[in-house]
């Protein structure tokens, strides 16, 4: 495959390429999959177009890591069905490793930790107006994240906000953000993890609003997948795309 130059495009930009698959870092909001009424486009769409050419001549897109339409950064995507079994099978060894930045709130006492909690959906153990939202319990599935702070940070009006790196062992639904506001430092402008969930019963009757980006800052969460990388028998994968210097700008000046 002719490797194309890196495109700065309004949906995504292109890391990486090679004959078997590509990598992307993908912007907030643009959803992975189709997902929601309407057809909204998708990424899965975008790369579709992109690669057309290949497609045609037997190529087969599988995304490999899939990220919530917030959260911005690294996705990895297979063009066939070789490369993506071997991919999903390094996630599943655990030899696929990631990690990201957040932008939480707060200056955390510690400098490096790591929370092993299992995960759940908060609507199997008590009543949750939000279907999606998961937490931490016993009875959840297995969860492990490691949190080290990169920064202590103050916004324009004064408020503690750090910058952390996340590396998440596991890959369950909202980890990161679940394991954070467990901490007590919930992700900046998270709708349903931060301290008033009903943000994101506002966002859904409504869309955004001058009131919500009021209280919330931030028009999405402030997550971002900065690495990837694996070992496979003599390969080795390393991809890493910055931490986005408009949201941390955004940050100190809007909460």
């Amino acid at each position: 495959m002719p490797i194309r130059p890196i495109l700065n495009d309004p949906d995504f930009r292109i890391i990486a390429e090679a004959t078997d698959h590509v990598v992307v870092e993908k912007p907030a909001p643009l959803l992975v999959h189709p997902a929601t009424p309407g057809n909204p486009p998708t990424l899965l769409d975008g790369l579709s177009g992109l690669l057309a050419y290949e497609i045609a001549n037997g190529a087969q897109l599988s995304i490999i890591n899939r990220l919530d339409r917030e959260t911005s950064g690294l996705v990895l995507i297979a063009l066939s069905r070789k490369r993506a079994r071997m991919f999903h099978m390094a996630m599943q060894e655990r030899l696929f490793l990631k990690r990201y930045q957040a932008l939480c709130l707060g200056w955390p006492e510690w400098q490096e930790t790591t929370v092993d909690a299992p995960i759940l959906r908060l609507g199997e153990i008590r009543y949750s107006p939000i279907w999606v939202k998961q937490t931490t319990h016993p009875n959840g599935a297995p969860a492990q994240t490691s949190f080290r702070v990169l920064e202590q940070l103050t916004s324009n009006s004064g408020t503690r906000f750090s910058r952390v790196e996340c590396r998440p062992q596991t890959g369950r639904m909202h980890q990161i953000r679940v394991h954070l506001a467990d901490l007590g430092h919930p992700i900046v402008g998270d709708k349903i993890y931060g301290f008033d969930e009903t943000c994101y019963l506002d966002f859904i009757a409504s869309g955004w609003t001058p009131r919500l980006e009021a209280r919330l800052g931030l028009s999405r969460h402030a997550l971002h997948s900065t690495h990837l990388s694996m070992d496979l028998e003599d390969e080795h994968f390393s991809w890493y795309c910055a931490f986005p210097e408009d949201l941390l700008f955004q940050a100190r000046g809007k909460i």
